[in-house]
């Protein structure tokens, strides 16, 4: 079951940071091609497998997040890079706001592939430390 589970997990991890990239690129370049109906649909139902695998993932290594520091700082990451991300995709109200939110997005992704990778909440200690 965990090996099935963390398959899914980063399979909708992929494609829901492949998927942020074009709708980025488009945001971009290309703004209209955001109103299409399968642009609006496909990232929920991504989203939606990414965490159901997520939860799966918790309840069988039996980590949690708030209880855990490294999922507490995925789980805190994640929120942040939702509220960026919606910002850069449809919320901001100028291309400059969108852009900004856009770097701050991509930055707080990378923290949390950072974290999902070291399982450390300040992973750039674990580098001071090698």
């Amino acid at each position: 079951m965990y090996s099935l589970l963390k398959m899914t997990h980063l399979l909708m991890v992929a494609l829901t940071i492949g998927l942020f990239l074009v709708r980025a690129r488009w945001m971009l370049f290309d703004p209209q091609r955001l109103q299409t109906r399968w642009v609006k649909v496909l990232p929920h139902i991504i989203d939606t497998l990414l965490l159901a695998s997520a939860i799966g993932l918790c309840v069988v290594i039996g980590q949690y997040p708030l209880i855990d520091g490294w999922l507490t700082a995925k789980f805190l990451a994640l929120l942040l890079y939702i509220v960026l991300g919606t910002i850069a995709l449809k919320r901001g109200k100028t291309r400059t706001i969108r852009t900004a939110a856009l770097v701050a997005s991509l930055v707080t992704l990378g923290y949390l592939l950072w974290v999902a990778r070291t399982h450390q909440p300040f992973p750039w200690l674990t580098l001071a430390a090698s």
